[in-house]
């Protein structure tokens, strides 16, 4: 599964961005394809061990559930655990200090149980990734859900 990757530098710390990343259940607030989740498993860390998402990007529509990886203010990563169209999702969130603030790094890879054309998934996969990465900027930037400093 090749992955496609995206980044975006948003002008706060690692940690107001990890926030808002980790705040699954208000993705719907600034994921304009994601629409509800509900967080099945919280780890020891506070954070979503699994999540069942219900997602609408156009050609994509599925309810999925992932299982996730939390490396503190640094990274997440995460895999499908069961889906209605997908049959496979493996993603990354990986944030690095950057003048004035963060770069994130968005990898995702999807395989469907339905073919679709190369050229689409892809397509469906660069807009998900933009619609997050631009969702994920404003959110934080606006200090809406961080409660951490903005820079």
């Amino acid at each position: 599964m090749d992955k496609a990757s995206s980044s975006i530098a948003i002008a706060a710390d690692k940690h107001a961005v990890m926030t808002v990343i980790a705040d699954l259940e208000a993705y719907p607030e600034w994921s304009t394809a994601i629409k509800h989740v509900v967080v099945e498993q919280t780890g020891a860390d506070g954070r979503a061990a699994s999540a069942t998402f219900t997602l609408d990007a156009g050609v994509l529509k599925d309810t999925y559930t992932l299982a996730y990886a939390w490396s503190g203010d640094d990274r997440v990563d995460w895999h499908l655990v069961k889906g209605g169209s997908m049959k496979a999702q493996e993603g990354t969130y990986e944030l690095v200090d950057a003048p004035g603030g963060t770069e994130v790094t968005y990898r995702l890879a999807v395989d469907l149980k339905v073919p679709m054309l190369g050229v689409f998934k892809r397509k469906a996969e660069k807009l998900i990734m933009d619609t997050a990465l631009k969702g994920l900027k404003k959110r934080v930037e606006s200090g809406s859900g961080t409660g951490a400093h903005v820079i």
